[in-house]
């Protein structure tokens, strides 16, 4: 457990304001067929980019210890969800747009692996939900 907890607070209509252990804070809203006001983003939106986040840190940590030269690394998330209810994710794809010198596309796409496969906690908590996640890299 954490130290300090996550906390959710209702700020009326279908808006919540999150608030991280960390004391950040993001504004999450329904959309307005649901009653919302498309103010925030959406809890499940929250999910993939928990997930982009979590794989793009390690991706970044990895080629900076093969001593790539990074210029940028831009991850597009892309997910099919089930259509009953519970609308969970099916498929996750990845798709990374990176930009470095002194690394391979193989290199690359290790670090990529590496990251899903082993160190993003987000990714394995989705795996073991039965979310098929794939990956592609396109260096340049």
């Amino acid at each position: 457990m954490s130290s300090q907890p996550i906390k959710i607070s209702w700020q009326g209509n279908k808006q919540f304001l999150a608030s991280s252990s960390t004391g950040h804070t993001i504004l999450m809203d329904g959309p307005p067929h649901a009653g919302g006001l498309d103010a925030g983003t959406r809890p499940m939106e929250m999910v993939l980019m928990g997930l982009a986040g979590c794989a793009s840190f390690d991706v970044v940590t990895i080629l900076e210890k093969k001593k790539a030269q990074l210029t940028s690394l831009e991850l597009e998330v892309h997910a099919i969800r089930r259509v009953q209810i519970p609308a969970v994710f099916e498929k996750i794809e990845l798709t990374y747009k990176v930009e470095a010198t002194g690394v391979s596309q193989i290199a690359v796409e290790k670090a990529v692996m590496l990251s899903l496969d082993k160190y993003c906690s987000v990714a394995a908590m989705l795996r073991a939900g039965g979310v098929d996640i794939s990956a592609q890299v396109e260096l340049v």
